[in-house]
């Protein structure tokens, strides 16, 4: 519709001339929620009912937009909005397919917040400790991370872990460089304490900066320096992709048999994703100090995982 049709239209004000028999009336739209991208609305239906609804404005590029909403909605988001914009918004109640009212509200969009700095330089930061959150994002309940430490190291990947000791976070983002120097973040739900980072490189140090975040603020963070394991010497040729019938894949080779025998049981796939697949195996016979799962990447370089001696399972990203 156009703005001159609607401009001088206000909020409560229905159309009488196509009420049906049975009167459906809207009432006040609010605002729920305002982001720099996007806006909430509510409303209700004092009398009733809708078939359903549209919402109706024009984005920043002047273009009209319409949103279908089911009878049943009394809220909606409309998201893709630009920041510190001003939006009319024209929700209409539709019966039989007519609309039978109508009402109106105009909101503008927050504020873009600044960009966040990139992730601090490697120079280290004594005059701001892990684990004091920026006080002027600090929200009235205190959220608080931990040290964070490392779990586990390989030639081609890093295991974090950390605590929470006042919270709780929303969500986290883990920042470092990869081995090109370019800024990668990691996505990790708040629930998670724990998180491997894989595609790294052998013998090279990292920065990792783990950010808890609170209503889409950055309210703490904490970082850490490890560096990968050095790359293990190439083993002797990785088996041939043609299968070995004649060396079953229980039978240990005899050259290699220890006193008490040790023996692996069949390698089976318990999961598989575009980018990842999960392997598992039994020991009928054993034990083994530890396992190296060996394979070749997508660019033909080998690769070796060191697996500890209790695990039976492994997951490779």
């Amino acid at each position: 519709p156009s703005e001159d049709s609607l401009a001088e239209d206000h909020q409560p004000e229905h159309q009488q001339t196509e009420a049906p028999l049975v009167r459906a009336v809207l009432g006040e739209l609010r605002v729920s929620s305002v982001t720099p991208s996007s806006v909430g609305l509510q409303w209700s239906v004092p009398e009733g009912p809708f078939d359903s609804f549209t919402l109706q404005y024009r984005d920043a590029q002047g273009q009209p937009q319409a949103l279908p909403i089911d009878g049943g909605s009394r809220s909606v988001k409309v998201p893709g909005l630009s920041p510190s914009r001003r939006y009319r918004f024209h929700l209409y109640g539709l019966r039989g397919g007519k609309r039978i009212d109508r009402v109106s509200i105009d909101i503008a969009t927050a504020v873009a917040e600044p960009e966040e700095p990139p992730p601090p330089s490697e120079e280290p930061q004594p005059e701001h400790p892990q684990t004091e959150p920026p006080p002027s994002e600090t929200p009235p309940a205190r959220a608080v991370l931990g040290e964070l430490r490392v779990s586990s190291v390989t030639p081609s990947s890093v295991g974090l872990q950390w605590s929470v000791p006042e919270g709780p976070f929303d969500s986290f983002t883990l920042q470092y460089q990869d081995a090109q120097g370019q800024p990668q973040a990691l996505p990790i739900d708040g629930g998670s304490r724990s998180v491997t980072v894989p595609g790294l490189s052998p013998s090279r140090r990292y920065r990792f900066h783990l950010y808890g975040l609170r209503g889409g603020k950055r309210i703490d963070h904490v970082s850490t320096d490890v560096s990968t394991a050095a790359a293990e010497p190439e083993e002797p040729l990785l088996p041939s992709e043609e299968p070995q019938t004649e060396h079953p894949q229980t039978e240990p080779p005899p050259s290699e048999a220890t006193p008490a025998r040790a023996v692996l049981g069949e390698l089976r796939v318990s999961s598989i994703t575009p980018s990842s697949v999960g392997l598992q195996w039994s020991v009928p016979e054993g034990p083994f100090d530890s396992f190296t799962l060996q394979y070749r990447d997508a660019q033909g370089q080998p690769q070796a995982r060191p697996i500890d001696g209790g695990s039976r399972s492994v997951t490779v990203p």
